[in-house]
């Protein structure tokens, strides 16, 4: 009787689930345009009309939408950036020069009367590397004296804009206004006082002390000017947002006139042409509330800074039609294609564009910043502005009356990075235009002509992906992967490599800008077993290529290829031996049995041969060396890795199996049965297992174990698993598991993988629930870090990046074990 009951809760379950839809209201930033690591623009403010729309690294991007209703302007989405004036200018605006000396200078450097005559002269910035520097600069210590001349003193908001790497004291007029131990990876804005300034000549001095590793020194001074509010601009009510996985809608009141805006960005995982094009909708839906007709018009307004690295950049814009388009194109005057690289950089190359059917018969006009929204108020839409900094593209498009049923128009926003990637030094196209021979003219025209079949697609594809999500994990469980889906999308860059394979590149975010990263490939891997393999082919290709082209020359898998966009090889200051071989030996297995064939594996099995016998050999305890965990610093005896070592030898028996190898099947799959046995008893501390084979007093998430359920290995007996699990329930924090003993931190796709290995439904929603809540909770606002504190959800380190992708693994394992 109890398994009858058991099967209609199940019914019961699934029936009405496939009824549910998603309903994600609140993330701890909000994606609004998602394509891939550059063309990524965000809403860290709950109220989409709150705050400047952003990059995912923090850097003003600002969109502006606005609402006008019988006359009345409502401002729905964003607000204008921060603008800067340049005061004295930093190298990433105008070369300059300044005097500088490499030996201690006698007292008094730092005032205006000091005598400097034997002091050198130099072009900033100064820098340890010889292809950014102006001056090249390898000493330890370094004093810098500028001098300028202003002509007022009551500015606004004064700022000390400033990078430099190491140790800084900064003095202005012989007053030190500024002092940092440390290094800085952009340029910062520190506060000054107007009273530190005066009429005529000024002097800031400079003393620098480069401690270790690369130097660096660029100085300048930058005011804010007053940003003047418009009073006849309403801030719109706004009533709801949702989050689904290719979209994000906000509804307002705007006075007598309900709107709906909708960011789509149609990142359709299935469909690698339509995932590439690099084209987003914002839709605007508005009816009247009280029964009555309103004149409305609408206006979306995207800053150029989309298109620049830091606002200091020029840009050049123009305005003109094509294939029944009207376009706004802007991009940086310089267009230093592939030229930059790193972290905390963004594009700086290609083109941007908004642009609407001439159906609509939109107005547009370029403008600047200041002038945008007054003359869509005034209805003076008249400029048309070539060259500048901080421009805007301005669009309005003149509903009509509108009355209780709903008229909609859409805006399109795309960008054309020309080339995308440096991989093995050859400059790559997007997937979209692998040809060379595709415009995005022409992509922006099948964005429009294909408006409605796209909504509808998305429309599919958002209810499919939440009820598979349902049925796999739960209605918390499936919002948790809804918030993570076009985030790991978006990190990731697709191309076609010059041997034709598909190349699915990612860039670590925030973490040290790392492309196509072994480790990060591992985690974010569930995402795109579950629904297109041939995305995580594109992840392993690269890497692949580079050991059998002889072009990395260890017996184990690379790290990265290189730093984010160039691809020519590994960056990494050190390897992962066991970490990054296990990654990918596994991860083909995983493809093959989501596949249903080894032919993948069969392609590249000597260099997967290789890399299994290194694992034999290094894997079961491994000496002291970084995992994916590298942050947390090097360990030896990681039990963890050991698991990823075994799981691996087991994969390659798997795969000999499934490519007819049969004379090595049993040698391969008992090696890592063997191992697995002595692993038990070398970490077995009775109600738990240890963090390391020599630590009695420790212990460690065993995230690795869960592809001995998922691909059905069966190397370690299913008790382990509960053993664990049960240990874990009991070291549970607020905001989810810590990764291990050693730290009250975790990582939130590790904590889902463990989850997986939960044999019920209420020990998984109790791992899984936390993770949520700090999804909820956490008072970081930046698209979704996976590395935060358990005990009060703030960020501890990296943001935006594509592991969240981990976070389909339950629904993998149902896939996989139906």
């Amino acid at each position: 009787m109890m398994k009858i009951y058991r099967l209609i809760t199940v019914y019961i379950f699934v029936l009405f689930s496939s009824f549910s839809f998603a309903q994600v209201h609140k993330a701890p930033a909000y994606p609004l345009i998602t394509h891939d690591p550059y063309f990524s623009i965000w809403s860290m403010s709950d109220t989409l009309n709150a705050a400047p729309t952003k990059h995912w690294t923090g850097a003003d991007q600002p969109m502006i939408g606005m609402i006008k209703v019988d006359g009345k302007t409502y401002r729905v989405i964003g607000k204008e950036g921060k603008i800067s004036e340049s005061i004295l200018p930093t190298s990433d605006e105008k070369t300059y020069s300044v005097s500088y000396t490499e030996t201690k200078p006698t007292e008094g450097w730092q005032n205006l009367s000091y005598n400097e005559t034997n002091w050198k002269n130099g072009k900033a910035p100064f820098s340890s590397n010889q292809k950014s520097a102006g001056t090249l600069w390898n000493s330890a210590d370094l004093w810098m004296r500028r001098t300028f001349d202003l002509n007022k003193t009551d500015f606004n908001k004064l700022f000390l804009k400033l990078m430099h790497d190491d140790n800084i004291e900064v003095y202005l007029n012989g007053t030190e206004v500024y002092q940092h131990i440390g290094w800085t990876h952009k340029y910062e804005y520190i506060p000054l006082n107007n009273a530190n300034l005066k009429k005529g000549k000024n002097i800031l001095a400079i003393h620098i002390v480069n401690t270790a590793g690369g130097a660096f020194l660029d100085a300048g001074i930058v005011n804010e000017p007053e940003i003047k509010t418009n009073a006849n601009i309403i801030e719109a009510k706004q009533k709801s947002v949702v989050m689904n996985a290719t979209q994000t809608i906000y509804n307002f009141t705007c006075g007598p006139v309900d709107a709906t805006v909708t960011f789509t960005s149609p990142l359709l995982i299935k469909d690698l042409d339509l995932l590439s094009r690099p084209v987003s909708y914002v839709t605007y839906s508005v009816k009247a509330s009280d029964n009555k007709t309103h004149n409305v018009q609408v206006y979306f307004g995207a800053s150029t800074d989309i298109a620049v690295n830091s606002p200091a950049e020029e840009v050049v814009a123009k305005k003109y039609n094509s294939s029944s388009l009207n376009i706004l194109k802007a991009g940086t005057t310089a267009q230093p294609v592939l030229q930059k690289k790193g972290d905390d950089v963004r594009i700086d190359w290609g083109y941007m564009y908004v642009a609407t059917p001439s159906s609509e018969k939109a107005v547009e006009y370029i403008s600047t910043a200041s002038q945008a929204i007054p003359a869509f108020v005034s209805n003076k839409q008249n400029t048309n502005i070539t060259t500048g900094k901080n421009l805007v593209l301005n669009t309005s498009i003149n509903i009509g009356k509108v009355g209780a049923e709903a008229k909609e128009t859409y805006f399109l926003l795309g960008y054309d990075d020309i080339y995308s990637i440096q991989y093995f030094h050859q400059n790559l196209r997007p997937w979209w235009n692998k040809s060379g021979k595709e415009t995005i003219e022409n992509q922006l025209s099948k964005a429009a002509t294909e408006y409605k079949s796209v909504m509808q697609k998305c429309d599919d594809w958002n209810k499919k992906m939440y009820n598979d999500l349902v049925n796999a994990g739960g209605e918390t469980y499936a919002n948790l992967c809804v918030l993570a889906y076009r985030q790991s999308i978006a990190a990731h860059k697709l191309l076609q490599s010059p041997q034709r394979e598909i190349l699915f590149l990612s860039k670590e975010n925030f973490s040290n800008g790392s492309i196509n990263t072994v480790d990060v490939t591992y985690p974010s891997s569930p995402l795109y077993l579950c629904y297109n393999p041939e995305l995580l082919k594109g992840m392993l290709n690269g890497i692949f290529y580079y050991s059998e082209t002889g072009q990395w020359k260890h017996p184990f898998a690379a790290h990265d290829l290189g730093t984010y966009p160039i691809a020519n090889g590994q960056t990494y200051g050190e390897g992962m031996p066991v970490e990054e071989s296990g990654n990918m030996v596994i991860l083909t297995a995983a493809i093959a049995k989501a596949e249903g064939n080894a032919d993948f594996a069969k392609k590249h099995w000597q260099t997967l041969t290789t890399w299994t016998n290194y694992l034999v050999k290094e894997g079961f305890d491994p000496v002291s060396q970084l995992s994916t965990d590298d942050f947390a610093g090097h360990l030896a005896r990681n039990a963890n890795l050991s698991i990823k070592a075994i799981e691996a030898i087991g994969c390659y028996g798997m795969l000999a199996k499934m490519v007819g190898k049969n004379d090595v099947v049993e040698t391969y799959t008992d090696t890592a049965k063997n191992m697995a046995k002595r692993w038990i008893a070398y970490d077995d501390l009775g109600d738990h297992f240890a963090l390391t084979f020599d630590k009695t007093d420790s212990w460690s998430q065993k995230y690795n174990m869960v592809w001995d359920k998922v691909l059905d290995l069966n190397l370690f007996p299913k008790e382990v698993y509960e053993k664990e699990i049960k240990f874990y329930l009991t070291k549970q924090k607020e905001f989810g598991l810590p990764l291990d003993s050693r730290k009250t931190y975790t990582k939130s796709d590790w904590i889902t993988w463990t989850a997986t290995l939960a044999n019920n439904q209420q020990n998984f929603e109790a791992l899984i629930d936390p993770v949520f809540k700090y999804t909820q909770e956490t008072p970081t606002r930046v698209p979704m870090s996976d590395w935060y504190e358990t005990t009060n959800g703030k960020q501890v380190g990296f943001q935006a990046r594509s592991v969240v992708g981990g976070y389909f693994m339950k629904l993998l394992d149902v896939k996989l074990n139906k």
